[in-house]
This record gives structure tokens, sequence and C-alpha cells, in this order.
């Protein structure tokens, strides 16, 4: 009924388990630093719904999307009287994006999935490139109990004549991928023989990384994020975006703008340090996957001698392995709840944190204003101690990180 928006530019989706936003913001900025318009979705959004929406990096003006909205209502009414469901919030963000992008209009829309692939809204885009992060186990009561299952519904996004650009995969996830490509046509170009990193060391403020592709090679990038998974995000968009301009073959960039690109790159609520005097950290892992790699890339770059957690997860979540995961990090943890309707009761979350704690370590304060401040309080106590001091770690959901952000940081950044 729109006229398909999502036809007037060229496109490369993303799905995968972790890392997508991380990856997709990089793409974005790649292709930005090579000259080309950009439109970017991503979800969900930590402050503003207009951050699901950037053209050429920044987010839409509060009324453009209104207007966009408008616009499309009506249309959207029509169809909700003729469906058996009407449009979800989602789908509404969906089409207000492609309308956008399609009025700018931009040349590349790089499109982070919703939810799974095959079956989510954004893949009307029959894209030209798709990439798939790390797949994992998370949001089994929509995708399926096991790696194939889920990674099956990944796959979907890639079409007839397009490249697969996909991460390390777990052999039960790869094998989906692989039939799917080989279905539709499809080239691959996948981590480990099409592109890998080289070399890494932790740098201050983020790290340095060393990409090999087919096409080229980009020696000691700064990239001023925190965690080994980033470096592997980074190369997993560098190859999108070589296959991009390069229509379908590897094709090698200007050095220059790469190491501009990823030295200007930030991934707020992906281990961003918000406070110092104690560093306070924001992290979004929400799902095992996720906290593991969190959980290795602060053991690796920070040095605290006392860490304090701040957690509050979504109850449809597997707490019990994410808390598991976390307690070896944490000297103690305070249990909260985010404002999301799907959040875990305190008091619940708080029974599961204690099994895996002990009842000794573990702090329950529903509202998180209260539980940001005794974080705070428990993580100065090491000041007088310890030379290093002590830190705060707010993760477990993003809307947690969302609500602590606000709180936090504001309105900026």
């Amino acid at each position: 009924m729109m006229g398909d928006p999502q036809r007037s530019f060229r496109s490369v989706h993303i799905t995968g388990t972790n890392g997508k936003t991380s990856t997709s913001r990089m793409i974005e900025r790649l292709l930005r630093g090579h000259g080309l318009r950009t439109g970017l979705f991503t979800s969900p959004h930590l402050n503003s719904v207009n951050e699901r929406i950037s053209i050429d990096g920044e987010p839409i003006a509060p009324d453009k999307l209104a207007a966009q909205y408008y616009e499309i209502a009506p249309l959207a009414e029509l169809v909700d009287r003729e469906a058996s469901e009407p449009l979800t919030y989602f789908e509404m963000t969906v089409a207000i994006a492609m309308g956008a992008f399609a009025d700018t209009p931009i040349d590349v829309g790089v499109v982070e999935v919703g939810l799974g692939g095959e079956t989510d809204s954004t893949n009307v885009l029959n894209a030209e490139v798709a990439v798939i992060t790390p797949i994992g186990i998370d949001h089994t009561k929509w995708l399926g109990e096991t790696l194939a299952e889920i990674a099956t519904m990944k796959a979907g996004i890639v079409h007839e004549g397009s490249t697969l650009v996909t991460a390390v995969q777990e052999r039960s996830a790869m094998e989906p991928l692989l039939r799917r490509a080989n279905a539709v046509g499809a080239k691959l170009v996948p981590e480990g023989r099409g592109f890998e990193v080289t070399a890494r060391e932790v740098a201050v403020g983020g790290q340095l990384i060393t990409i090999e592709t087919r096409a080229a090679r980009y020696q000691d990038l700064f990239l001023p994020l925190h965690g080994e998974y980033q470096a592997h995000n980074a190369a997993l968009a560098l190859a999108a975006v070589e296959v991009l301009l390069g229509a379908g073959e590897p094709k090698a960039l200007d050095a220059e703008v790469v190491g501009q690109a990823f030295a200007e790159f930030t991934s707020p609520g992906r281990l961003e340090v918000v406070r110092s005097a104690p560093a306070v950290i924001l992290d979004a892992a929400h799902n095992p996957a996720g906290m593991e790699a969190m959980v290795k890339a602060v053991e690796e770059e920070f040095n605290f001698r006392k860490l304090v957690g701040v957690v509050g997860m979504l109850a449809d979540k597997e707490t019990d392995h994410m808390l598991e995961l976390l307690e070896p990090l944490l000297d103690e943890i305070v249990i909260t709840k985010s404002s999301s309707d799907r959040a875990m009761p305190a008091a619940t979350l708080a029974r599961i944190a204690k099994e895996v704690f002990g009842e000794e370590r573990v702090t329950v304060l529903p509202h998180l204003t209260d539980a940001l401040a005794r974080g705070i309080e428990l993580a100065e106590e090491a000041d007088d101690l310890y030379e290093s001091g002590g830190g705060v770690l707010v993760t477990g959901s993003v809307f947690t990180v969302a609500d602590a952000r606000k709180l936090l940081v504001g309105r900026r950044g």
C-alpha cells in the first residue's frame, strides 16, 4: 500500500543473537565514511524511539518522525480492519523507517532484524547483503529450542542472488545457513575463511586490531570499544561493506577511511563507561551468550578490586544461567527491576540470586534509583582499601541499561 519504499535503496540486513546493533552501527559508519547517504534501523531504543531510525548518522528528527507516522496511519488503519491481528508497534516502526529512507532519499539502508529473520517484518527488504552475527539460544518461545531451529529462522534473510557474510558459528548453527545459501544460490563469505581478526591488543580506551579479508589487510585499527567480541563485530562489518561496495565481491576499502570510522565509533550500552570514581559500566547483555562474552571482556580489560553488579532481568530469560555466569565476576550484587512490563519482580530474581551468590552477597532494591545508589556506595568502600578501587556493572537487560542510562547520562549521547 505504501508502494514498496524498501525497493528504492540498496540494503544490508543483519540478524544473529548478539552483536546485531553494534555491527549494524559499524556498517553504517563505514558506508557513510565512503561517501554514501545512509539509513540505519535498529532496536530496541535506549532513550527515545527516534533512536531506532537514523539518517546520515543522526536520529530522525521528531517532526519528521511524526510526519511519517501521520502519513502512514490511514493505511495502517485499513490494514488493521482487514487483517486478523492489528499491526504491532515494531511493524509500524519498520514502515515509518522504510518510508523515511525512501523520502530522504538514501543510498543504502542498514537494517537490523527485530526477532529471528524469516518471519520478521524487516524481511521485506530482500537485501543484497545478509549479515549474521553469532547465533545462540534466545527467544526460544518464538524461534525454536535448538541452535539448528533458531539458525534456520535467521537464515531466512538470505535471498536469491544475495551474499551471506557470517560470523563463526557452531556447527549446528552453520549447517542451516549453508543449506539456505545453497538453496537460493547465495554467495558465502564466512569468518575464518573470508575474513578474520589476525591481531588484537588491549589499548587505553579500547583496543588495536588488525583485520584481513579476501581483498585487503587493515592494520592497527583503533577501536574505542571493550571486548574481543567487538573486534569480531568490526571484522564482520568490514567484510559486509567490502561485499556491498564490490557489488557481491570483496573490494578493498580506503584504509584511512576505515581507520577514521572505527576510531570515532561508539556503542551506547555496550560496556559503556558512564562515570568514574567509582567507575559505572553499562552493558546490555541479556542472554547467556552475551553475558559470557561480557564477563570475559570485563575480566580481561578492567582491573577492579571490588565489582558490584546492579542487575535486573526479564521474566522470559534464562536467569539462573546468566546469574551463574556473573557470580565469579561480582563481589556483591544488587537486584532490581526495570520499567519493562516483562521485567522479573525483584523479589523473584533475588530468590534465584541468593541460591547462586549466597544470601550475604545479595541486596534487593526494586527501584533502580535506590539500587544504583547502593551499588555505588558498596563500590566506594574499596576506595580507601585498594589502589584500583571499585566499580559498578549495570547489566541483565536492555531495559535495565536504558533506565540506568537515563538516570546517569540523561538524554545526551
